[in-house]
């Protein structure tokens, strides 16, 4: 099927007939396949249904014991031994006896979980074609490969009957609106909210008996990796699953949406042999056969819907999907069978990839080329020889590091040595790392103390990904990207780069629109995912290994993580023992739905309590608050007039009514003004304590025009009238313009002062903060100081940018 969405605006006679608010969330759900609940049997039933109860506890369950030795502390066999001697020596005066005898026995006691048990498969392979063994047979060709796999099937239900995703999963596609009528908007973040999921919709219905269904799209996901090159070449090539109907926030806070379900066999060979034309060939079709076979379980029910039973504990007629397929480059050309330096989206030739002029590809074009072609005209001139596959946006490595770090950032270090000579392009470098290293702290971002160095661009600090994309978005995309095309010339007029920018991975940049609209948001499709993956499944379990033939320990410490992982879940659904660690946040949806929620009911219970006085706000009771506590903080912070704006505080909160203003001028009461956001994107309250940048609730007005920035230097809580105040003590920051910058299109602002040069400090109620922002420090062409650094940067630097790019959350408020 063709997709050509190209800038075109939405049709209005698709938007939602709906009235109410012009700011309200709609949905249209697909009306054939909604996912209804029905018994085990298949029948339909109705939606009041009570599901069927969940499987109590037996006795002598262990769990909390085996999740927190095995799993989190991932303690040694060794260590658990010593472990049970000393835990059995004290409990032997009293006639009883630890959980586990030994290690063997916790081993023992996961293997026979019945939850989650997915045991490993295997499968030979051999070079097949016909060989003159006295000549021809090279040590590949002799060679049997072994693929050791999960049944996807298996692993897919087990999701699928995850408690921890009962309440962030779509069980039916849909279209998301904003507004009502000719207004109303379309809008994109999740898998099923695109139109490629709507549109395999409306192919499976047209069978009847599919009505009623749900649709599982299936996202596959592979990436070859090396866990060691000290101790010899250790490749492996994992491949994982994950499901489309898991909402990208979940995806993206690394929780076990992704599971491995296979290492692939790699194939490897002589230099004198690697240009091979028959090992080149025989290594890709050793890929696509491990492929068909390792997926052969879910054919089945991709014509026949089965059933499944959720996490919501109700049964559900499933049918499967192949979804785009998450790859980096190199491995989508073996995928697509597109020849080197073309693009696996379109037609455009490898020479000048951006020319516009190449049409998408289709499986429909593909096969008539096929049929008219010859086998090799068609792979020289049009870079395909079989059907082209559902490729996925890899936003990790065409985007971030590909288009970005290996392009823009090398391109730029090369420009700065041709201009300034090696010696000052490296003063240069020096000195935008250390502006980097200088940057005020925020959640989630990641510190380099002596810069980012631009060797490392796939960790969390390099992206903010998880969105809701608008047409507005989109058509900002476009136009972003015309910029882009348009200001990159520089480099090729100073002699930067010579190929007249003809990059598959950048030229991918032009196909996002399109791929946003077919999938959503592709922070939930994004192999940023993959490369967290790899760490607990492939790093971490060679580390634990003995290093020697490593492959069948890994696969043991996988199978045994993933069932601890999976009864974890249903014992915290059935009876919750967390301890308040785990990192998933088991309430309302974040997808769209979200509006409609009063941020209010959530704030208190979500904000984060820290143990130290002054650093957070203090769990009542602790102490008798008063003016002496005031003078003790004032101490501490060097503030004098701390107790004078204190009572500044109490005068507006208990007086508001009356005539008298304070003299700071500043502190209003905002009885409805709290807000909080949940995304597991972006930490809020794990770790230390930061004296962060913050938004302020001043004015009735949108965007930055009803806010002010201030730094905020103390958090603290204090009891009056028996009435508890929890209070933050600000600085303010004023706004240099009244429009962002032009360049940057972000907003700057100062530190506020007054006359005296004393700085303007209020204590406001911690409900008039609306969200953390960060702020950058705006240097001009002189090289920065040595002694500035993260932590006085907003003690002495003059003006600041708002970072809009630090989260979806600030973009979306402040801009």
């Amino acid at each position: 099927m063709d997709y050509d969405y190209g800038n075109d605006a939405i049709d209005d006679n698709m938007a939602p007939g709906v009235s109410g608010n012009v700011d309200e969330v709609y949905r249209d759900y697909h009306l054939e396949l909604d996912g209804r609940i029905c018994d085990a049997a298949s029948n339909f039933v109705p939606t009041d249904t009570i599901p069927p109860p969940l499987t109590l506890k037996q006795p002598g369950d262990w769990m909390p014991y085996h999740k927190f030795l095995y799993k989190k502390v991932q303690m040694s066999a060794g260590d658990i031994d010593k472990l049970m001697h000393l835990w059995g020596l004290g409990l032997a005066q009293h006639g009883d006896t630890p959980p586990f005898a030994d290690h063997r026995d916790l081993y023992s006691t996961i293997d026979e979980m019945p939850i989650g048990d997915v045991t490993w498969q295997s499968f030979l392979m051999k070079y097949g074609a016909d060989a003159d063994p006295a000549s021809d047979l090279t040590l590949w060709m002799d060679t049997t490969y072994t693929t050791w796999f999960h049944d996807p099937h298996t692993i897919i239900c087990n999701m699928l009957g995850n408690p921890d995703f009962k309440n962030e999963m779509d069980y039916a596609l849909y279209h998301e609106w904003k507004g009502q009528g000719e207004s109303a908007t379309r809008q994109w973040h999740n898998v099923m909210s695109g139109d490629w999921a709507w549109d395999q919709a409306d192919e499976i219905a047209k069978d009847p008996a599919m009505h009623g269904s749900m649709f599982v799209p299936v996202i596959l996901r592979s990436d070859k990796t090396t866990v060691s090159v000290a101790m010899g070449q250790n490749d492996y090539y994992p491949l994982y699953a994950s499901i489309g109907n898991i909402h990208n926030n979940v995806c993206c806070a690394h929780h076990n949406v992704v599971a491995i379900i296979g290492f692939l066999a790699i194939p490897k060979t002589t230099k004198k042999h690697s240009d091979d034309l028959c090992f080149r060939k025989f290594k890709k079709q050793l890929f696509h056969s491990s492929l068909s076979w390792i997926l052969s379980s879910l054919k089945p029910a991709m014509s026949v819907p089965e059933v499944v039973q959720f996490g919501d504990r109700h049964f559900r007629c499933v049918v499967y999907g192949l979804s785009p397929y998450i790859a980096d480059y190199p491995e989508q050309l073996v995928l697509g069978c597109v020849v080197q330096n073309w693009c696996t989206k379109c037609f455009a030739y490898p020479d000048n990839l951006d020319s516009s002029e190449g049409g998408l590809r289709s499986r429909e074009v593909v096969d008539i080329l096929c049929d008219e072609v010859d086998a090799g005209v068609l792979w020289e001139e049009w870079g395909v020889i079989s059907d082209v596959v559902l490729l996925a946006p890899d936003i990790l490595h065409q985007v971030i590091k590909g288009a970005f770090k290996d392009h823009l950032v090398a391109w730029v270090e090369k420009y700065l040595k041709k201009e300034h000579g090696k010696t000052c392009a490296k003063a240069i470098l020096d000195d935008i790392d250390h502006r980097i290293a200088a940057a005020p702290p925020f959640a989630g971002l990641h510190r380099f103390p002596q810069g980012h160095g631009f060797s490392q661009w796939t960790g969390d600090n390099s992206k903010a990904l998880m969105k809701v994309y608008l047409p507005d978005t989109l058509l900002q995309l476009s136009d972003c990207l015309g910029h882009f095309h348009r200001y990159r010339q520089i480099f090729q007029d100073t002699s930067i780069q010579f190929n007249r920018f003809s990059l598959p991975r950048q030229h991918t940049l032009c196909h996002y629109s399109m791929l946003i609209h077919l999938f959503g948001a592709p922070n939930g499709i994004c192999s940023s995912i993959t490369e967290s993956k790899h760490i607990k499944a492939i790093k971490e379990p060679w580390c634990h290994s003995s290093k020697f033939n490593a492959l069948g320990q890994m696969l043991l410490t996988n199978h045994l993580t993933a069932a601890t992982t999976a009864t974890a879940a249903a014992a915290v659904d059935d009876d919750d023992d967390d301890d308040g660690t785990n990192d998933h946040h088991d309430g309302d949806d974040d997808s769209g739905e979200d509006i409609q929620i009063n941020p209010a009911d959530q704030a208190d219970s979500e904000r984060p309590h820290l143990d130290k006085p002054g650093d957070g706000i203090i769990e009542e009771p602790r102490a008798q608050c008063n003016v002496k506590l005031a003078h003790t903080h004032s101490d501490e912070l060097h503030i004098l007039d701390l107790p004078h704006l204190v009572r500044l505080f109490l005068f507006d909160q208990l007086l508001a009514d009356d005539m008298h203003t304070s003299d700071t001028g500043r502190i209003k009461i905002f009885n409805s003004a709290a807000a909080s956001f949940y995304a597991p994107s972006d930490p809020s309250g794990v770790g230390p304590a930061h004296n962060n940048t913050v938004l302020v609730n001043t004015a009735s007005e949108d965007g930055i025009n009803g806010m002010d920035v201030s730094h905020v230097l103390c958090f603290f809580s204090f009891q009056h009238s028996r009435e508890t105040f929890p209070c933050t003590l600000i600085h303010w920051f004023k706004l240099i313009a009244n429009e962002p910058n032009p360049d940057t299109g972000m907003w700057m602002v100062r530190p506020s002062f007054h006359a005296d040069s004393s700085q303007e400090l209020s204590i406001i109620h911690i409900d008039t903060i609306i969200h953390a922002c960060h702020l950058l420090p705006i240097f001009d062409s002189d090289f920065a100081s040595d002694n500035l650094t993260l932590h006085n940067i907003l003690d002495i630097w003059p003006s600041f940018y708002v970072n809009r790019f630090i989260d979806h959350h600030v973009f979306e408020i402040a801009y």
